[in-house]
């Protein structure tokens, strides 16, 4: 009966001992080996075998993680006292180095995060710190990244969350936004009311070259119009004198029919109210012919006379 409980409490012992010998290290997880307080090895994700009662486990998290660095008050270059706050995403590269190298890595990180704030928000003016979010991440980044490599933590990314001015600062930021805006507001209305005008004149400029080169194309096809019109009439003219002419030469007139008409113009050249006449050249010797053939005509038609003796002298 006693062997039987002997081998009872063997067994029982020896289950105790194996659970204790086995340790599950789950995938996120690194597991560090200490035997009598000495750091033995570092055990990875699944089954793994330690020596009982000689061996501790320590598991360390390696997945990323997010300190909440609190608000705090800084003054900017141009001594303006602003509220900021930041979020630090870290993650731990070495597990022996983040155990043993530092007591609380997440303290140290927040508190170093906190000082490099200041220092970096400290460098800048308000403006900047308004407009340079993405400068400030970096700039921390790579201080927090530096400082924390020895401690086998690394920093991924830093983020400003809030970045808060006084209240009279936020104020007169609000006045000079919206001045800013009326200012380009009313330079847009000038812009448009100029491209508008230059769009009129620009209308109104073609309209009136349209406008020219129509009239001007108009005025050219009336002269050409006006051009063959006398052309037609000149050439009819020229044809009725060619006709008339060889209508003249065909009749074969004498002197005296050429002297009738030009007597029959004579009156036409006395129509008018110009008080001079200008005969032709040849009128002269028209009118000295025309009179000897009257005189000719006036000798036929006279009867012969017996000339009369001497006359008596005069008492």
């Amino acid at each position: 009966m006693e062997a039987y409980v002997f081998v009872i409490v063997i067994v029982v012992f020896a289950f105790i001992l194996g659970a204790m010998a086995i340790r599950v290290i789950r995938p996120y997880e690194k597991g560090l080996v200490e035997r009598l307080g000495k750091y033995q090895r570092t055990l990875g994700s699944g089954l793994n075998l330690i020596m009982p009662l000689f061996d501790t486990v320590l598991k360390v998290d390696m997945r990323e993680m997010v300190l909440d660095v609190p608000p705090q008050l800084v003054i900017t270059r141009d001594n303006v006292n602003v509220e900021v706050d930041c979020v630090v995403y870290c993650q731990i590269t070495d597990p022996v180095r983040a155990k043993y190298e530092i007591m609380n890595y997440i303290l140290a990180a927040s508190k170093l995060a906190q000082t490099n704030l200041r220092n970096v928000i400290g460098e800048m003016d308000l403006d900047s710190v308004l407009s340079s979010r993405d400068v400030i991440n970096g700039q921390l980044r790579d201080t927090l990244d530096t400082a924390t490599d020895k401690w086998g933590v690394k920093v991924n990314r830093v983020e400003i969350q809030r970045i808060e001015p006084p209240g009279d600062i936020t104020e007169a930021m609000s006045r000079q936004m919206k001045a800013e805006r009326d200012k380009r507001a009313a330079i847009l209305e000038a812009e448009g009311e100029k491209q508008a005008a230059i769009t009129v004149a620009e209308g109104s400029k073609r309209s009136a070259i349209l406008e020219a080169e129509g009239q001007a194309e108009a005025v050219k096809k009336k002269a050409d119009a006006e051009k063959y019109r006398q052309i037609a009439v000149a050439e009819g003219e020229a044809k009725a004198i060619l006709n008339v002419f060889g209508a003249i030469h065909e009749g074969k007139p004498d002197n005296e029919l050429i002297t009738l008409k030009y007597l029959e113009m004579l009156p036409r050249l006395a129509e008018g109210d110009a008080n001079k006449i200008f005969l032709p050249y040849e009128a002269s010797g028209i009118i000295s012919a025309l009179s000897a053939m009257v005189e000719g005509v006036k000798g036929k038609d006279k009867k012969p006379t017996i000339p009369a003796g001497p006359a008596a002298p005069a008492a």
